[in-house]
């Protein structure tokens, strides 16, 4: 019988603790920063009924057909495992509608899931941002959210150098089909499919596909339009220099139906879009007669860490205790777990080393995991109520009670 493979199911990842040192500090920053705007933190469970996708409308048939996680459970009902965000947010503020203050500003770090072909900046598990505003109307909602989106690259120590912010409108695009005298909504889904894919195409290539399902000269609006002007005004009045339109930008959901927008890395080596949103004004009709404006979007973990590896931006560090206790022998590592218990107690977080490797040893482990303090613990030290306490930074050697050596450390 063959030994069980040590790979990872297809498309998803083991967090040692190096990985989860890095998922941490991505969250935190991405927490403090939408909270920073006022955004408060929901969350919901990974499984949904089926309908809650299937309900959404023919765009998403592949996504529901192809590319989730869905099984019967024991009661016979049809699951998904997420695979977004959003329905779940619109199911839930649907849920409490009459009970909310508007406008809310709501934010969840969820795990997702999507059966589809691993590659850079795709797997088919991954956690992503989402963040959104409900109840709001007015197109300084869009602004707030893409000044957000914009805030937390800044707050990863990037510049402006090192991404762009493509803006387009959804209702802009409406109005230009209706203009060039495209109506049937098969054919606008299908161009708007293509225009999607705008920016992975060839120019030559989009522009004969583009002729093909319109059946007409029909191409992108030339000039930007006056929505899309009035945000990109002000987020200059922000301070924010690097946001400009582009029409290819159109965010393949039908749902959206005003600002749709996207930011992008400008590092050649992973110059993909990172982080895209928009408007959906409908989406709670899928449960209520009364529908609730809201402005959002999603920023995956995956892209997140490329673009901070790309940009050598990655301060994330280990979580090491800043004490470790190291006795000399065995006999002595249930004193030791009381030594630090006491430490503990007094706030300082300790590990024993209950190895038995010699005492070069762990104070050369304890440096390569970046504990501040090392205190060895031997027959003598047994008993006694003063310690040595060794700062492995410096080399400094300190002696006293216990009380004395929380005093040094904190």
């Amino acid at each position: 019988m063959s030994n069980l493979s040590t790979d990872p199911y297809k498309g998803v990842r083991d967090f040692y603790p190096d990985d989860m040192a890095v998922q941490r500090y991505m969250f935190d920053v991405w927490s403090q920063t939408a909270e920073s705007f006022g955004f408060e933190r929901y969350d919901a469970s990974v499984l949904e009924p089926a309908d809650l996708y299937k309900a959404k409308g023919a765009e998403n048939e592949e996504m529901v057909n192809e590319q989730t996680y869905t099984f019967t459970d024991r009661g016979d009902r049809e699951v998904t495992l997420r695979p977004e965000m959003t329905p779940t947010v619109a199911r839930m503020i649907a849920g409490k509608q009459r009970e909310l203050k508007f406008p809310v500003r709501w934010y969840s770090i969820p795990n997702l899931f999507r059966y589809e072909r691993a590659q850079r900046g795709r797997l088919r598990e991954h956690w992503q941002l989402n963040c959104d505003i409900f109840g709001s109307d007015d197109f300084t909602a869009d602004v707030e959210m893409i000044a957000l989106a914009y805030q937390i690259f800044m707050n990863f120590g990037a510049d402006e150098s090192m991404f762009g912010i493509k803006v387009n409108s959804r209702a802009a695009l409406d109005r230009h089909f209706a203009e060039s005298g495209i109506t049937d909504s098969e054919q606008i889904k299908s161009i708007t499919n293509l225009i999607d894919r705008k920016n992975k195409m060839e120019e030559a290539e989009f522009t004969a596909a583009l002729r093909e399902n319109a059946g007409t000269d029909f191409s992108l609006p030339a000039e930007t339009p006056v929505e899309v002007q009035q945000i990109l005004d002000a987020l200059r009045e922000l301070g924010i220099e690097n946001a400009e339109y582009d029409p290819a930008i159109v965010r393949g959901f039908s749902y959206y139906t005003g600002t749709v927008f996207e930011l992008f890395d400008t590092d050649p080596e992973n110059n993909r879009a990172m982080l895209g949103g928009g408007r959906y004004d409908n989406l709670t009709a899928l449960f209520s007669n009364e529908s609730v404006s809201g402005v959002g979007f999603g920023f995956g973990d995956v892209t997140m860490r490329n673009f901070l590896e790309s940009h050598n931006l990655m301060n994330a560090g280990l979580t090491s205790p800043t004490l470790m206790i190291m006795p000399m022998e065995a006999a002595q590592n249930l004193e030791a777990q009381k030594i630090a218990q006491q430490f503990r107690q007094a706030g300082v977080s300790v590990a024993v080393d209950m190895s038995d490797r010699k005492i070069g040893k762990k104070l050369s482990n304890a440096g390569e995991q970046f504990v501040d303090y090392a205190l060895v613990l031997g027959e003598d030290e047994v008993g006694q109520e003063s310690f040595s306490l060794k700062n492995l930074t410096d080399g400094e050697e300190i002696s006293g009670s216990i009380e004395e050596l929380v005093n040094k450390i904190l």
